[in-house]
Order: structure tokens, then sequence, then C-alpha cells
């Protein structure tokens, strides 16, 4: 592992348990076994490690999401895409995930929340987007494609949150994809009901 990536998994590691406020440039380079001035070498400054993290992380996540969105179906099917597109990404990549999802409910001046919520935001504009190509098939939307969007990411994030609270770093969750279409079968029943 290079000096570049020890930094990269320090502070994913540290940030994921402590948070980022919590967690200061000493400990990041104590722990990846390098010195202050080689993290600032390669990110400028934590902002700048927070930002790469982000970036190299997510990426994975965008593009599973928009191939989810992007293949036609009908909306429980679309919607199940999604949901395995998050769950996967969430049970491969927990400690970013969990990371991810502490920022974005951090306070609204931090760094992590600035830096994590355009992230959130992509996500969110292409489930929003699902359920405004579903107009048609949903017939009772009335404009609420993003209470709609907000309410489903919603629910996933709480099912993961909740599958992961208790569970020690070795320990693995799974979804399954029973549980999968449960999830979006009771979330559409409450649309069409």
């Amino acid at each position: 592992m290079d000096n570049r990536e020890a930094i990269l998994n320090s502070a994913l590691n540290l940030f994921w348990a402590r948070g980022y406020d919590a967690t200061g440039v000493q400990e990041i380079v104590d722990q990846a076994g390098i010195t202050k001035p080689t993290l600032y070498y390669y990110f400028g400054s934590k902002q700048g490690l927070l930002q790469e993290i982000l970036i190299t992380n997510s990426r994975q996540l965008e593009e599973e999401l928009r191939e989810a969105v992007s293949r036609k179906g009908d909306i429980p099917t679309t919607l199940y895409r999604v949901a395995r597109a998050y769950f996967d990404f969430a049970e491969n990549h927990r400690k970013f995930y969990m990371f991810m999802l502490s920022q974005f409910y951090a306070g609204r001046e931090t760094e992590g929340f600035r830096a994590v919520y355009p992230l959130i935001r992509k996500y969110y504009q292409l489930v929003v987007q699902i359920f405004a190509d579903a107009s048609q098939e949903l017939g009772n939307m009335g404009g609420r494609q993003e209470q709609f969007a907000i309410s489903f990411i919603g629910i996933l994030d709480s099912h993961m949150m909740l599958a992961f609270r208790d569970l020690s770093e070795e320990k693995s969750v799974t979804i399954s994809d029973e549980q999968t279409y449960e999830i979006v079968r009771q979330f559409l029943y409450g649309i069409y009901s």
C-alpha cells in the first residue's frame, strides 16, 4: 500500500469511527505511519482529504444508481434496482456509506455537510426522475415526485443504519432480495393507497 492509499484508509477508518470533526490530522498521519507534510503533499489539507474520500468512494454508487435508473421497466422493478444498488453498495462499503450519512445529518455549517451534500443531492435527483418518469403509471403523483424520492431514500437509509447499528467491523450484513422486494412493496403500498 502506498502512502496516498494509507492516508485514505486511515482517514476513512477514523472518520467512520470518530467523526470528521473529532479526528485530527495528527491522528490520521500517526495511524497511516506517515508525516503531516506527506498528507499535505497529496491532499493539501484535511478538507482536501475529505473531498478525495468522497469523490473516490461515491463514484461507484453514482454509477450503479445511474444504471438502475436508466434501464427501462415498471416502477416496482426500477425501485427494486435502485434499492439493490443502495443496499449492495452499503454492504460492500459500510464505513464509507455510514460516514457519508453521518456527514449529511451533521450540522449544516460543517465542512462535512458542505462536502457531502452535493453527492446526496445528485443521488436524490436521480430518484426524483424515477417518479417524474412514472407519473403516468402512478397517476396520483400530484407534484409529489420530490416527496416520494425523499421518502424512498429515507426508507433505504433507515434500513441500512438499523442493520449496521450493532455490528462489529468484522461482521457483515445482507439485506436479501426478498427483504428488498418487501421494502419496495411497502413503500409503493403507501403511494398507491
